[in-house]
């Protein structure tokens, strides 16, 4: 029994290093597969063969000719199958359609308003709606929807898809993914909006080909969603990654946190505008005639605008302090910052600040990127979701 459990998964592992090496090097040769991954060659061609009849991968129709007898080239078949990703936020609800290489087949963008998102029920009444346009979106002939991937904005369990509180929802212990597959009969798997977006910046954004990441996301809030040799790291309490709540100062121990976290309330969209409000009543500077939101504060700061200037630095040595905490306990090889705080400022305004203030300071610095991705990286990272949901596969880095 132990002998057999142990050929299946040797199998699945094989398959899934195969598919992973295709779908990131296509167009590649089963010799060059089977060396890549110390397989033997026979082992390689029954995989490509199982994998042909499932439509995943197809000729690419190039061959090598440098040597010998030509070797025929295989490639990834994403159009093959199409991905419906739905990120859900407070505010807003963005849906793709997408095949599984990551082109963009058709997308869709409603506010709660559009929606008509007056509780909790209609919400939910709202977002089949919305998937069911998705589902009917133009899409190439033959091909065939693989699933349904839904983030959340709220502690989500994972693999059961329950949402236990997503206060901007008002949803509580809400079993989502049961709720969506009985709906529409087809595989739907639900998880943390932010650790999609970890998985879709891994997948396809700026962390594509990186072992380990973290992809914060600085918005109305601060979350980070944690990859680790390809995979989402969750925590025992499947709340790895809530680095909102870290403590920037002793000051902040012994009080309660009950919406917002510590390092939320100061570097977030919604503590920069804070904080910005607070120093124009200080020092009793005339209020803006736009929104006081962070996006005007960086804008002034750009400007030279000396009050804004001093939030944007403080904000800086705030995600500094919380990026250097994150570095010496994970140890990534990138940070990803994205988020509408990230995404809607240049580097010279966040990135490159925060990198001059951690030289010297910890042992190793991660590269430091703004997301490729933007509004996108959690309905990509939805694909990467469904495709490993949906099919025999573990994360592999490299077998030897």
């Amino acid at each position: 029994m132990l002998r057999d459990g142990t050929t299946r998964l040797l199998r699945t592992i094989n398959r899934s290093a195969v598919l992973e090496l295709v779908r990131e090097n296509s167009p590649i040769s089963r010799s060059q597969i089977a060396k890549q991954l110390n397989i033997s060659l026979p082992t390689v061609m029954r995989i490509v063969d199982d994998l042909m009849a499932e439509r995943l991968v197809r000729p690419s129709g190039r061959k090598d000719t440098t040597k010998g007898r030509p070797a025929s080239f295989i490639e990834f078949n994403g159009e093959a199958f199409a991905i419906v990703g739905v990120d859900l936020g407070g505010t807003k609800i963005y849906g793709m359609v997408a095949d599984l290489a990551g082109n963009i087949q058709y997308s869709l963008y409603r506010t709660h308003e559009e929606n008509q998102a007056n509780s909790a029920g209609d919400y939910l009444d709202g977002l089949c709606e919305f998937i069911e346009e998705l589902l009917a979106a133009p899409r190439p002939s033959g091909q065939q929807i693989r699933g349904i991937g839904v983030g959340a904005p709220g502690v989500t369990l994972v693999p059961e898809g329950i949402v236990t509180w997503a206060p901007s929802l008002n949803w509580r212990n809400l079993p989502l993914q049961a709720i969506l597959t009985d709906y529409f009969d087809m595989p739907v798997t639900v998880e943390n909006d932010v650790n999609l977006a970890a998985l879709g910046e891994w997948g396809f954004g700026a962390g594509k080909g990186t072992c380990s990441m973290v992809s914060i996301t600085l918005g109305t809030g601060i979350g980070a969603g944690i990859i680790i040799d390809g995979a989402i790291y969750r925590g025992c309490n499947q709340a790895a990654g809530e680095v909102g709540y870290m403590l920037p100062a002793p000051r902040f121990l012994e009080q309660r946190y009950e919406g917002f976290g510590a390092l939320e309330t100061l570097a977030s969209g919604t503590g920069i505008a804070r904080r910005a409000h607070e120093l124009l009543e200080e020092r009793q500077l005339p209020f803006p005639e736009e929104r006081l939101d962070a996006r005007y504060v960086f804008a002034q700061a750009e400007l030279g605008v000396e009050w804004a200037q001093q939030v944007v630095d403080e904000t800086v040595d705030y995600l500094a302090l919380a990026i250097a905490n994150i570095s010496t306990v994970l140890d990534p090889e990138m940070i990803v910052l994205g988020g509408g705080v990230a995404s809607n400022n240049p580097s010279r305004l966040l990135v490159d600040p925060i990198r001059q203030r951690l030289e010297g300071v910890i042992p190793f610095i991660p590269h430091l990127e703004v997301s490729e991705l933007g509004r996108e990286a959690a309905v990509m990272g939805a694909i990467m979701h469904v495709m490993k949901a949906t099919d025999e596969y573990v994360v592999v880095k490299q077998l030897t």
